[in-house]
């Protein structure tokens, strides 16, 4: 990705969470920090390559800061939940025509799609630096590591989903949050993760055949 469409990106982030924060009302004031904590990992997917950061310790460690907030990026798809909040049916069983609701219905894709898409192309980008990076060609072991940021994502969308603990309570109070998480386990959690996995993996299948085609 080019600096220029990296500008542009950021700009376009800008420009939205300021909208956000002065157009969009409750109940959908949740998306400017839900939009802002999606956009955290596309920045440091930003500054990830196969020769940077140089220093392998530093390239890790910003591998590491990328992975604590990546879910927070597949995340939104879950905040499509909250398009009920719109009542869209009528008493007659058909979706309202009321231009409100679409507004606030196009307020969502717009938060959703994007960061989704740029977070999948993060994780592509991180996953090739590591694969360029240490020279390895087996294509096994890049779907292996897809398949562990994917796993590893669904765990942290149910934390936040179900937990109500957003990523930056692991920085400023890990001891807070570690009980919660050693509880959790259980055979309707890991039902979840296996279902968010398994949509994380076709979404990226998806946008590698719409890649690799162009």
């Amino acid at each position: 990705m080019t600096t220029k469409t990296k500008w542009i990106i950021r700009l376009c982030y800008g420009l939205g969470l300021l909208y956000i924060a002065f157009f969009v009302h409750p109940p959908y004031h949740f998306l400017l920090l839900n939009t802002f904590l999606a956009y955290i990992p596309i920045e440091f997917a930003f500054h990830i390559g196969s020769n940077r950061p140089k220093n392998s310790l530093f390239f890790w460690l910003v591998i590491l800061l990328w992975l604590l907030f990546y879910p927070n990026a597949p995340y939104l798809l879950t905040d499509l939940f909250h398009l009920s909040l719109l009542h869209p049916y009528a008493d007659t069983g058909l979706i309202r025509l009321s231009i409100s609701m679409w507004i606030y219905y196009i307020y969502m894709l717009l938060a959703v799609i994007p960061s989704v898409m740029l977070g999948m192309w993060g994780m592509t980008q991180v996953t090739r630096s590591i694969v360029k990076r240490y020279h390895i060609h087996h294509r096994i072991v890049e779907m292996g590591i897809v398949g562990v940021f994917t796993t590893l994502s669904s765990i942290g969308i149910f934390i936040g989903r179900f937990l109500r603990l957003h990523t930056i309570y692991l920085l400023i109070s890990p001891e807070w949050v570690l009980k919660p998480i050693f509880n959790m386990w259980s055979l309707q959690m890991l039902a979840f993760v296996f279902l968010m996995t398994l949509l994380q993996s076709i979404i990226y299948v998806v946008l590698r055949v719409i890649r690799n085609t162009n």
